[in-house]
This record gives structure tokens, sequence and C-alpha cells, in this order.
């Protein structure tokens, strides 16, 4: 298993049954549709997967299913943020005695008076919680959605303090400096950046690579900015076709829909609201793709 993640990494959408519970059959197909693709791993459970709509058990049971439908362990990491430690623990946990690894961590949102000192010291209760240095921790740096931003100087103390178990941090923060200023104070650690249209830069930069949400619906464009084609503008026009919506999620999942032919890729969980259709953000998509990439 790796250490840390790194290359090219989809940060997954979740399908939903009718009955609203994870759809893990689906979840599986569309990860060994994604690996073929040229995706390296898939996070379950982050920011485009509607993870802080599912509880503990409920992500734990769709790890053991995707598992016994075949993805392999390695190739799966798990958003493991939640307002309460202890369900940051129990998750962190759970996987690992299942086989995983890679749990991706949040400071602990909702207050956002907190200080950098309390925000190591929520890290490192979970680290020390879990107590198992099989835990490979990517810290999950997203403050324009969590409300809590991750500084530098806690990504740095925490690397000190607990070496490997720290293995990463996912900066999805979509500003370029301060990518750079992580990478500044913490070299040793595998910064993957979310903002796709920076992914050329951050790896040539030293970043490890991406995980991402738009590799859902268009993977050959992040697969071509890994390998270093020149698709910076098509790239950034796909991320402009979903974020210029009233719900990336949504409409990424709508997408989906439309890419597949399968109406239930369509459902999300509450606050969220379902697109009827979405056809003509698909059409706006492969316009991009066209030409294919070379």
């Amino acid at each position: 298993m790796t250490e840390a993640i790194r290359g090219f990494w989809v940060a997954s959408a979740t399908p939903l049954a009718t009955d609203g519970s994870v759809d893990a059959a689906k979840l599986a197909a569309h990860a060994g549709q994604l690996f073929g693709k040229g995706v390296d791993g898939v996070v379950l459970f982050g920011t485009t997967g509607e993870g802080t709509s599912f509880n503990v058990a409920e992500r734990v049971a769709t790890i053991e299913a995707v598992l016994k439908a075949g993805v392999p362990a390695e190739r799966i990491g798990i958003g493991g943020g939640f307002p309460a430690i202890s369900d940051s623990v129990a998750l962190s946990r759970a996987v690992i005695g299942l086989g995983l690894r890679h749990v991706l961590l949040l400071p602990p949102y909702f207050d956002r008076s907190v200080t950098p000192e309390g925000i190591e010291d929520a890290f490192a209760a979970i680290i020390d919680g879990v107590a198992d240095d099989r835990l490979r921790a990517s810290l999950y740096h997203i403050p324009q959605v969590s409300g809590v931003a991750i500084p530098t100087s806690v990504a740095a103390n925490l690397r000190k303090r607990y070496g490997k178990v720290v293995a990463g941090l996912k900066d999805s923060s979509g500003d370029f400096k301060q990518f750079q200023a992580f990478r500044a104070v913490a070299p040793e650690l595998a910064i993957t950046v979310g903002n796709e249209a920076d992914i050329a830069r951050a790896v040539a930069a030293g970043g490890a690579g991406t995980i991402c949400g738009m590799a859902n619906v268009v993977p050959e464009l992040v697969k071509g900015m890994l390998d270093g084609r020149d698709v910076e503008a098509r790239m950034q026009a796909a991320v402009d076709v979903v974020l210029k919506t009233p719900s990336f999620l949504a409409t990424l999942k709508a997408i989906l829909a439309a890419q597949t032919g399968d109406a239930g890729w369509l459902r999300v969980r509450p606050p969220l609201r379902a697109l009827s259709d979405g056809a003509a953000f698909k059409r706006k998509l492969d316009e991009l793709m066209a030409p294919a990439i070379a």
C-alpha cells in the first residue's frame, strides 16, 4: 500500500438507491469505470460525495460493500470529517480494520472562532484516539466550505509530531499561493490539489497529484493535465460549466445521469435538490472534449 495519496484520485460522487441509502453496487461499478480510464484511486464521502450527509455506520457499511464487490482497499480513501472527534476516531478505526489506510480529516467545523492551537489539538485527539500506525491521514483544507482553515503551522507541527501517520494534505482552497505555503512549511507532506485548473502547475511545483470531483465526468481532461498536455483552458471551461450553477453536486450528478443513461444518478440527499436533466451540461462538456485529447 502507498504511504500517501499520490497521482490521480477522484473525489467520487455517491449514487443513491430509491430509499436514499447508498447504492454500493453502482458506486463500485463507477470506481471500476474510473480505474479503466487511468484513475489511481477513489475517495468516498468527501465533499463531492456529500460526505457530511452520511453517518459513521453508513460509511462503514458502504466500504464493506464496495470491498466485497472487488474494489481494492489500497485504492480507496474515505472522508473522515465530523464535528465530533469521537466519530472521526470510530470511522478511522473501523475502516483500518477493513484494510483501508487513507482517511481525509477535516478540522472540526461549525465553530469559526477556533484558534490554531485548538485545531491542532483536535487533529491530535483524532490521531491519538485511533492509535494505529497503519493510519495514513490527509488533512483536508477547504475553508470556503467547512468554514475552518488549516493554518500552515498546524500542518507542519502535526507532521513533525506524527511523522508518516500524517501523510498528506488536500488543498481545495483554489488559492495557489496557499498550496505554495503548505509546500514551503511542510515539504514532507504529499500535498494534492482539488482545484482542477491548478493540477499541472501544482505537480510541477512538487505536488503529489490531485483528488478532484470533475474527474467523475471528465477524467480524460484531468489525466491530460497530469500528463502535461496543454488542456488547462479546456479544464477551466469544464469547471465553469458546473460551478456556474446553483449546486455543483446536483449538477455533477445530473451530468453523470446523462452520460450513463441512468436517472438514478440524479438522486441527492437533503438539503440538496435534484436537477431534472443534465443533458445540456453534458453537451457542453462533450464540446470541450472534442477533439479528443491526444
